[in-house]
């Protein structure tokens, strides 16, 4: 529920605390939305359990107001729907990423195959994926933040995002791999690449972080969570890219060489 509460001159909104007081509902989760406005989220409510509410806030609040903007309701269909769909088109994404990096990288598939890049930036893309996940399961236990069709479009934006880094430090390793042939250790190559590519990788990621964090602290409720998942996706992106992604390149190198001898 998103109400307004529209005061007299030199009046504000109620305090929180005293909204929660006249809900009495020990499982409703009410935040500040803009100046005047809250929002309310609670388990599913039938038609006289929300005019309820209406009634009791406005008994409680009678010189405050009190306006209703939007109600929305989301039920167990809505809920797998959106689960369905959003398990079909991450998976979607995540293959198409996988396909689309092991074309790219053929040329150097005589030092590391070039499917092990792919499923390398897979791996990589859901440590991305699974933590911020997690962490939402957790806010949604304790502070009752939904995982909606906003969450989906924050993990797909940070899948986008991560396999751009990942894609930026691969593309370094190609061109040192082609240039220097395939006589020199492959773990040194690595390496270079990622310190070639590492002022490049701190200063997306930081300029990026700056504005998801301005948006997180003054964009408002509606879009607050949005930028949270974000700022977790994109920091844990540029920590993959190097930590993870890479390392798997030469774990799959050393296996190769080793069941040649």
């Amino acid at each position: 529920m998103e109400l307004d509460f529209s005061p007299p001159a030199g009046g504000s909104r109620p305090e929180i605390s005293a909204i929660q007081e006249a809900l009495a509902m020990s499982n409703a989760v009410v935040s500040p939305s803009g100046t005047d406005g809250i929002i309310i989220r609670t388990t599913q409510l039938t038609e006289s359990e929300h005019q309820a509410i209406l009634k009791r806030l406005q008994s409680s609040f009678t010189d405050a107001g009190l306006q209703e903007r939007k109600f929305d309701s989301v039920g167990p269909v809505v809920g797998n729907e959106l689960k369905d769909k959003s398990s079909k088109a991450i998976i979607m994404v995540l293959i198409a990423i996988a396909g689309y990096i092991t074309i790219v990288f053929r040329r150097i598939s005589g030092v590391v195959p070039a499917w092990m890049m792919g499923v390398a930036a897979i791996i990589a893309l859901l440590h991305d994926v699974v933590i911020p996940t997690g962490a939402f399961a957790l806010l949604g236990h304790y502070r009752g933040v939904e995982i909606s069709a906003v969450f989906v479009a924050a993990i797909l934006t940070i899948l986008g995002y991560s396999v751009s880094d990942t894609v930026v430090i691969f593309d370094r390793i190609r061109e040192n791999v082609i240039r220097g042939g395939s006589k020199e250790d492959f773990g040194l190559v690595v390496h270079r690449s990622i310190m070639q590519t590492l002022t490049r990788s701190i200063n997306t990621t930081l300029t990026t972080l700056l504005s998801l964090v301005a948006i997180f602290i003054f964009g408002g409720e509606s879009i607050r969570y949005f930028a949270l998942a974000l700022i977790m996706g994109i920091f844990l992106g540029a920590y993959s890219s190097i930590f993870i992604a890479s390392p798997l390149l030469v774990w799959a190198y050393k296996k190769r060489i080793g069941r040649k001898k």
